[in-house]
């Protein structure tokens, strides 16, 4: 089977799938797809360094921190972080008072509370 041939009736390019590899499988005249290895992609870090996560929200508090009371939680408080700075993550460590320090950022945590 060419590359250059429909996928399962579809119309769409086997190719412009990324499925140059479509053979034909000997038995029940299925097509067998072989993908190509995945690449390796490094990971990630998201922060805003030097830049205040809350730009306008509650902007007169020294701190924001919301609390939400939950039925089913097995402790009695947990904090969660909204800064990303945790080293954590996604548990609330404190990081948020240095960058609040830094940047002049009033970010605090999210606290769920046990009724």
């Amino acid at each position: 089977m060419a590359s250059s041939t429909t996928a399962f009736g579809s119309g769409v390019s086997t190719t412009a799938l990324g499925l140059s590899s479509l053979k034909p499988s000997p038995t029940v005249g299925v097509a067998t797809i072989i993908f190509p290895k995945p690449r390796r992609s490094s990971a990630m870090v998201v922060r805003a360094e030097g830049q205040t996560i809350n730009p306008e929200i509650r902007k007169t508090e020294e701190k924001v921190v919301d609390s939400v009371v939950v039925t089913e939680l097995s402790k009695p408080l947990t904090a969660y972080c909204r800064c990303w700075r945790s080293g954590t993550f996604p548990l609330c460590d404190g990081g948020h008072v240095k960058h609040n320090k830094a940047t002049g950022d009033n970010v605090g945590p999210l606290l769920l509370k046990k009724q």
